[in-house]
């Protein structure tokens, strides 16, 4: 799998349990948060450290300006993420919070499978797009081991 269609899958992971949200009661908002939490932090550690340096590096000035842009959007993401993982049980602040979280996340995603990947595509070839993949899907692998070891405590 190339580093596109990973993370083009990684997307489409969130996409449903933001649907999920979408279709269920607020009492069950809390248990898939903590999976969309789980599926974006480590989302976002993979394209920050392996992907988005090597587009830096790599690509364009156009592509590096989209990557900036992406950055900036993980950051915010990242406070969202952090504000609503301190919130009680139960707090007002949670389902607004929530819901913009997941229109900041479908913005991002549509940025990306819309300008960045079609960019990366035109700049990248394919042996480095797999090269990639199997490099960001090796990270991947490990941060979930790790994460899945601290829960386990």
């Amino acid at each position: 799998m190339n580093a596109i269609e990973l993370l083009t899958k990684d997307h489409r992971t969130v996409d449903k349990l933001f649907q999920q949200v979408k279709a269920t009661d607020e009492s069950e908002h809390l248990p898939l948060f903590q999976q969309i939490k789980l599926e974006l932090d480590i989302h976002a550690h993979i394209e920050e450290t392996i992907f988005y340096p090597f587009l830096m590096e790599e690509g364009d000035e156009e592509l590096q300006s989209i990557v900036k842009e992406g950055i900036e959007e993980h950051r915010q993401a990242k406070m969202f993420l952090r504000e609503l993982s301190g919130l009680a049980e139960g707090s007002e602040k949670f389902e607004p919070k929530l819901k913009v979280l997941m229109e900041d996340i479908e913005h991002h995603v549509q940025e990306e499978e819309g300008e960045m990947f079609k960019l990366v595509e035109d700049q990248v070839d394919q042996a480095e797009l797999e090269r990639l993949g199997k490099e960001l899907d090796a990270e991947k692998q490990k941060m979930k081991k790790t994460m899945s070891a601290r829960s386990g405590r």
